[in-house]
């Protein structure tokens, strides 16, 4: 709670194909929280690790988007239980799976490692506007 905070102003997109736009998330920026980590220069990858053994895959990169959070609230409320209280990962320009609830930690990785859903159908990639939704291998 002592990092600095950022308000991210988003649309959010499902794989089951509904949207929410106009949502506001509150957190501290992945960016921040990296940089203060100082990831090895081997590290491409995150596995993201969250409630009973649910994880999900990124490229480091991505993580480093100004708009991608660690968020504890949405709406100016703190996160529910169901919406992943105490704390969420929030990537917009991904399909919402891979916006962890329940975050645990960050894996930091030289290799990529396929998450729950991606080792089950879904896309690796997972962006909505080229609507990844399934992978095709």
């Amino acid at each position: 709670m002592a990092l600095p905070r950022r308000r991210v102003h988003t649309d959010i997109h499902c794989v089951t194909r509904w949207s929410r736009l106009d949502i506001d998330f509150e957190g501290v920026a992945v960016r921040d929280v990296l940089e203060r980590a100082r990831p090895k220069p081997e590290a491409r990858y995150v596995l993201a690790h969250a409630e009973q053994g649910y994880t999900t895959n990124l490229p480091l990169a991505v993580l480093l988007d100004d708009d991608v959070l660690l968020a504890d609230s949405a709406e100016g409320q703190p996160l529910t239980p169901e919406h992943g209280y105490p704390l969420r990962l929030v990537v917009p320009k991904r399909y919402f799976w891979k916006s962890a609830k329940w975050l645990r930690g960050l894996e930091l990785r030289a290799a990529d490692k396929r998450g729950f859903w991606e080792r089950n159908g879904y896309h690796n990639e997972a962006e909505p506007w080229r609507e990844e939704r399934f992978s095709d291998d």
